[in-house]
């Protein structure tokens, strides 16, 4: 599941031309509201149900993070010089300091973003994806090693984001079908990338209610049916990405790998610990995976104090200074029992962990200010 995928397929341009993400359609969501109260109870559906909090408790508005913040999960939503000047202006105004652009491109596309973003250096760094044209025909890896060296002479600074839900790697414009992050066909790759010192972001799985059953008793059903995996054949399921995602990370030690959204792990955030104990070279971001984890605000502050030195902000939602400041709410505050259901489309009720200063400050910036400084001494090491 991406919430960006809206974005990216209308731009901000067609934001402009009056096409509204679900979280900025407030007007119409409170007409859909209205009409739905007069309904029968037993006729509302729950694709419609968007309750409203009724308790007289604190509400915080975080209009800036605490810290300066490098955000290292978003994507190229500004097309042009005009957008991207406005989302420099939010970053000021929220206290964004840098954006990592997860392009997944490669080639000419890779070199067009590049060029969107060029103005603005010091804001925004840009990552490539792999080319997995002849996947299957011999001669691959050095193939795409030539294209991902290609990228980083034009100025790419990491990879990803990657995407395997199960059927094998992915790219915008095809699917490596049963070639997995662990098949050797991919070692070459990551191994390079290790020693151009290039981080690869990874996303691996989606949130574990796609794989469920589309029943009555799935909790994250208003998500899960739309994105469903559930009836996808021949898919790995959610476990076995996991262990995927282990044997590239062990067999790859000198490359770093950042598992996005919590390693779609965020309903078994054990497991995520256990993996990130094993794995010296992996990080997690938390990127769009704020609602999935705020309705268990006490047992995420508790991980978050554990692992507090190998996790990354992110946000992957846009570049809106409200979604901006959801996250600091959800971050820095003990807010109880609030809603964001056009922003994140679950009826469920949210609540802030209220980390601590210090917590915060390596979720911010300083995990990755580590991760990003650490690529120019793998890279003066070759």
């Amino acid at each position: 599941m991406q919430r960006r995928s809206f974005l990216k397929a209308v731009g901000t341009s067609g934001l402009a031309a009056g096409v509204k993400p679900a979280w900025g359609m407030a007007d119409l969501a409170n007409s859909t509201a209205e009409k739905d109260s007069e309904a029968s109870p037993e006729a509302i559906l729950l694709k419609d149900y968007k309750p409203r909090s009724l308790y007289k408790i604190p509400i915080t508005q975080v209009l800036k993070a605490k810290f300066p913040i490098i955000d290292m999960h978003s994507h190229a939503y500004a097309k042009t010089s005009e957008e991207i000047s406005e989302w420099v202006r939010t970053m000021d105004e929220v206290g964004v300091a840098k954006t990592i652009i997860l392009s997944g491109a490669t080639g000419q596309e890779f070199g067009d973003i590049y060029r969107n973003y060029a103005a603005y250096p010091n804001r925004f760094e840009l990552w490539c994806g792999f080319d997995y044209t002849g996947y299957d025909q011999p001669g691959f890896g050095e193939r795409a090693i030539a294209a991902l060296e290609r990228c980083r002479q034009a100025g790419a600074k990491g990879v990803g984001e990657l995407h395997d839900k199960g059927k094998g790697l992915s790219s915008e414009t095809m699917t490596a079908t049963g070639m997995h992050p662990d098949d050797s066909r991919m070692d070459s790759l990551f191994e390079r990338c290790g020693q151009l010192g290039m981080p690869v972001n990874i996303h691996v799985a989606d949130p574990i209610w796609m794989y469920e059953p589309m029943n009555n008793q799935n909790d994250g059903l208003m998500n899960a049916f739309h994105w469903r995996l559930d009836n996808q054949p021949g898919i790995v399921g959610h476990s076995g990405m996991m262990d995927i995602l282990e044997r590239t990370v062990k067999k790859h030690s000198s490359t770093t790998f950042i598992a996005c959204h919590f390693a779609n792990l965020d309903y078994d955030l054990d497991r995520l610990g256990r993996i990130l104990e094993t794995h010296s070279n992996l990080y997690a971001d938390i990127a769009a995976r704020y609602a999935e984890t705020a309705p268990i605000p006490r047992f995420v502050r508790q991980f978050y104090a554990k692992y507090a030195d190998r996790l990354l902000y992110g946000t992957d939602m846009g570049f809106d200074k409200s979604m901006y400041q959801v996250t600091f709410r959800i971050l820095e505050t003990l807010d109880e029992h609030f809603y964001e259901t056009d922003m994140f489309s679950y009826h469920w009720n949210l609540n802030g962990f209220g980390l601590s200063d210090e917590i915060l400050h390596k979720l911010y910036r300083t995990n990755a200010e580590k991760l990003l400084a650490g690529r120019s001494d793998s890279t003066s090491r070759k």
